[in-house]
């Protein structure tokens, strides 16, 4: 062969060796991410093609599908449906044809859409036998009742949220936000489904109703905070005994400024005890112990009861804050659930939940099990503790200190028949130099006579139409807390 027959040959076959690694980089290495792309069409239509698995509570399934009725117009056969869609969408989430999927329905999908791995045998035999394939399920950890209560609750202001938990497990037995969305109102593809979703957006809705406040918003906690701050007070050494005085002059300067700390009102907050400073929610103490105890070990505490650290339930929550780097007075500002520090109402949750625990705090989940369409578990979530941020002994001192501010403090209008109750208002400051209306929040636990402790609440709102003299954690937020305790606490007769 002479030399230039050569070359071409050589260049014709470097080509076809080209044309052969691109193609087995496209079937081999490839082949997953194209098939999963966002952008391939035919991943949307695979996953309308069959109805959805379900999403299930209590037994029951909060979701379905229904056939998409567009006059042979639209490929994806199959669109998702909502039961009680605005209650249960901080837990859903969506699934639309035009817009995608979020939360459960985004993170599940292959579960409900019958694309897991692990349904691989069914789907074959199904295939075989000539059965049309079915999607697998999501079982929650939801409470119904639970849930109506807190989503009841919060409809009668402007906004809020509320989140409960099963504190020796860590399950969630209510997720709620308000205002909220129905994610029927756009899962199919027309131009209803459309005008929906552009009604729903921050733009053209300032109230946010997709914002999931439960999970996704940072609140100041205010006052609540200061269970966070007796914890590290009792864990430190500071003080061995709820009842022990402290010492804490009323008025006190801050460290480094000439500036008191006030609190709310002529309450006796003087050298108080732990137990009466909750009781009256005195700043002086509490902020004074922050100042103490220097801002290391605050935020070690903190951090033991999940700040500064996202939580995964397992649709992802915002981290809560708890700063560093800060000058002694913000340490006592922070202390007192002000300055930066701020909070998730799932945050606060989780600090309430592991006070009633004993002083175990057990990672919050949402998704019991994930079933086959037979059935068939196949998936089990295990309880799991995250950290201790107290020990047995203080957990069951600031128990009483809680049960304490229930019984004869602000938080009266928590009380059950019946049951212990502890607790914890929070009236937080808003905007600058507190130019807005205050945030009321309120946290608490049941305890049951048998000394179980079946549900632990975090209740904040956001009421722009109450007056802001009759805005406080023990009005606004007890009450719905209240409801929601009772709500777990009657199901479980």
């Amino acid at each position: 062969m002479n030399k230039p027959l050569r070359r071409i040959a050589i260049f014709c076959g470097l080509l076809v060796l080209t044309l052969l690694i691109r193609d087995n980089w496209l079937q081999y290495v490839k082949a997953d991410s194209l098939k999963n792309d966002e952008l391939n069409r035919r991943v949307t239509i695979a996953r309308y093609s069959v109805p959805r698995g379900d999403i299930i509570v209590g037994g029951t399934p909060i979701t379905g599908s229904a056939e998409t009725d567009t006059n042979g117009l639209n490929d994806l056969k199959y669109k998702r449906t909502y039961k009680d869609g605005p209650m249960w969408a901080p837990v859903t989430g969506y699934a639309s044809q035009s817009f995608g999927a979020t939360q459960l329905e985004s993170i599940d999908d292959q579960i409900l859409t019958g694309n897991d791995d692990r349904l691989f045998f069914r789907n074959t035999l199904d295939m075989i036998t000539g059965k049309p394939k079915q999607g697998g399920n999501v079982v929650t950890t939801l409470n119904a009742a639970a849930q109506k209560a807190a989503f009841d609750g919060l409809k009668g202001h402007g906004k809020g949220a509320v989140v409960a938990l099963e504190p020796s497990t860590g399950k969630i037995l209510a997720l709620a936000s308000y205002p909220s969305y129905d994610p029927s109102s756009f899962a199919g593809t027309s131009s209803a489904d459309a005008k929906a979703w552009k009604k729903l957006l921050k733009e053209n809705d300032p109230s946010d109703p997709m914002l999931n406040r439960a999970l996704r918003e940072t609140y100041p906690p205010g006052s609540t905070f200061k269970v966070v701050t007796a914890a590290a007070a009792l864990e430190n050494g500071l003080y061995t005994s709820a009842d022990e005085h402290t010492d804490s002059p009323d008025p006190w300067i801050m460290p480094g400024t000439t500036t008191p700390l006030p609190n709310e009102g002529n309450i006796p907050c003087k050298n108080a005890t732990m137990r009466e400073a909750l009781r009256w929610s005195c700043n002086t103490v509490f902020g004074k112990i922050g100042s103490t105890l220097g801002q290391k070990k605050m935020l070690d505490e903190a951090e033991k009861f999940g700040f500064n650290k996202e939580q995964f339930t397992p649709v992802r929550a915002n981290a809560s804050n708890f700063s560093d780097h800060m000058e002694p007075s913000q340490v006592a500002q922070s202390s007192i659930g002000q300055f930066n520090t701020a909070a998730t109402p799932l945050q606060m949750a989780m600090v309430v939940s592991a006070v009633a625990n004993d002083g175990k705090l057990m990672k919050p989940y949402m998704v019991d099990k994930l079933q086959s369409p037979n059935l068939d578990t196949l998936e089990q979530t295990q309880p799991e503790e995250l950290s201790r941020p107290l020990s047995s002994k203080n957990a069951q001192i600031l128990q009483s200190m809680m049960e304490t501010v229930v019984k004869d403090g602000t938080g009266k209008n928590a009380q059950i028949s019946g049951v212990t109750v502890g607790g914890k208002t929070g009236t937080a400051q808003h905007g600058v130099n507190n130019s807005e209306k205050p945030y009321a929040w309120f946290i608490s636990y049941a305890k049951m006579p048998d000394g179980s402790s079946p549900v632990a609440v975090a209740v904040v709102v956001e009421d722009d139409a109450a007056s802001r003299q009759d805005i406080s954690g023990g009005g606004l937020a007890a009450p719905i807390a209240k409801n929601v305790m009772q709500a777990v606490i009657n199901s479980k007769k």
